[in-house]
Formats: C-alpha cells, sequence, structure tokens
C-alpha cells in the first residue's frame, strides 16, 4: 500500500508551507487519492531533525478543516500524524480512521484512546525527540534494539485491549539514526515483524538519501525514493509512506509483478 503524505505544516522538511493553505492541501489531498494512494496522511506539526514543538491548538487549526473536507471529497481511509491525543481524538471525529504515532505512545492516553475508539494505529521508533534525535544516536545494535521496541509495544497494545489486526509498525527511519542505522534497518526489515502485523516505512526524500547519491539537492531525491520503494516491497514493506504518490504506486506496481 501507499501512504501518500499531507504535510498541513509551514516548517516540514520537503515541502514545508506547500500545502498550509487548506485548499492547497485538500486539492493535493484528492490528486494523491486519484493518483491511486491507499492513505491519506494528514500531519500539522513537522517531525524533522530540530523541529520546534507545535501547540495542540494550532495543530488542531491546521488538520481539522483538511480531514473534514477531504472526508466529504474521497473515499480511501484518512490517517492523522500526531503525538498528541487530543489532535487525534479530534481528527478521528473528523473523518480520520487512523492515528500515525512518531512516539508510539509515550503518551499514555493516546494507546487508551485507540482502544476506545477502536481505530488502526501506526506505532513509530524515535530515538530522542525531534528537536535532539540526530545529535548523537547511538545503538549495539540497531535492528535489534528496534525489534525488541516492537514486541515491547505490541505487549503494551494487548494490555491496552488494543485489536492487535489494528496494529502496524514503523522504524522511523531517519528518526535518531545515522546513514548506517538507516541501512541496516533497510537490509534487515523482515526481521523487524512482529506476529505479522504490517511494516509501515517512510524513506521519502530524506536526507539520508542525499548521503547516497553525493548532493544535498532536495529535487534530487526522488529517483532513489522510488528505488527504495521497489526494494522495500520486495524486502517486507507492506505500506510505503511518500510524497510523490504517482511515481512510487507505479514502482510499487512494478515490484509487485516480478515477485507474483
Amino acid at each position: 500500500m501507499i501512504m501518500g503524505v499531507l504535510n498541513v505544516t509551514p516548517d516540514s522538511f520537503s515541502d514545508g508551507g506547500q500545502f498550509f493553505d487548506v485548499d492547497l492541501a485538500v486539492a493535493r489531498g484528492i490528486e494523491m487519492a486519484e493518483q491511486d494512494a491507499d492513505i491519506i496522511d494528514v500531519g500539522g506539526e513537522s517531525a524533522r531533525p530540530g523541529a520546534e514543538p507545535v501547540g495542540a491548538e494550532d495543530e488542531l487549526r491546521r488538520v481539522l478543516p483538511v480531514i473534514e473536507q477531504l472526508r466529504d471529497k474521497i473515499d480511501i481511509p484518512i490517517s492523522i500524524d500526531t503525538a498528541k491525543p487530543e489532535v487525534a481524538e479530534a481528527a478521528l471525529a473528523a473523518g480520520a480512521s487512523i492515528v500515525n504515532d512518531v512516539t508510539a505512545g509515550r503518551d499514555p492516553q493516546m494507546l487508551t484512546l485507540i482502544a476506545r475508539r477502536k481505530c488502526a494505529c501506526v506505532l513509530m521508533h524515535m530515538q530522542g525527540e525531534p528537536r535532539t534525535m540526530q545529535l548523537a544516536p547511538r545503538y549495539a545494535d540497531v535492528v535489534v534494539e528496534v525489534g525488541e521496541f516492537f514486541l515491547q509495544q505490541y505487549r503494551r497494545v494487548l494490555d491496552c485491549g488494543i485489536d492487535p489486526m489494528g496494529v502496524a509498525f514503523d522504524p522511523g527511519i531517519g528518526f535518531g539514526k545515522t546513514l548506517a542505522h538507516n541501512l541496516a534497518l533497510i537490509r534487515d526489515l523482515v526481521r523487524l515483524r512482529v506476529n505479522d502485523r504490517p511494516l509501515v516505512i517512510g524513506v521519502s526524500r530524506k536526507s539520508f538519501l542525499s548521503k547516497l547519491i553525493g548532493t544535498p539537492d532536495m529535487s534530487e531525491r526522488t529517483a532513489p525514493t522510488i528505488a527504495l520503494t521497489a526494494m522495500l516491497r520486495a524486502r517486507g514493506a507492506d505500506i510505503i509512506r511518500v510524497h510523490d504518490v504517482k511515481e512510487n504506486v507505479a514502482a510499487l506496481r512494478t515490484a509487485e509483478a516480478l515477485l507474483k
């Protein structure tokens, strides 16, 4: 599946401000649906390295009008990308059906909400927090540690009464990881699976791609993103989170044709 990224923020790392206007954001969400995205992921707070936190009121003001309008115009699921339970609850009431939490429920009220609302969720691994996560990330074995984190989180969701069939895990590429950590997680993605739950992965336009291709130009990150989409499908990714939906859908379908 392809999850289309819809950042309703002024400061996201690759498209900050591009869809900050509600009408532009809604139009982009419709366009991604027409390009065969399976999920639209709406976020109102940047989680890029060094990002400053946003208050719940500002986040709600950004995302709710977009979710409400999209819900009336598209038939695919809408995800709310947030770590705040109050934002998640309002977004679910507005028409979202998935909570994508980059902190994996650090706020215990988030898991309580997910259990009560019986919604799906994506729980991501992140070492530290956005403002500091890339300062000096360290692991003895990143694949083992992220896998153990997923297992712990799976036990947590069961203890909270969350339906395990609605839970997916994201290794958090670029979230408190070096280039070597990111590559190790991509190579050994299959080792991260917990109880056959889906794996969500986002590599789209991320800075580690610039290190691989030797240029900091953001516009040059589309091609390596597309290449990784095809490779990740072969390595066991279930949901791939991208900015450029049309191109990555084509890469995904091509990879699937060869895997049949």
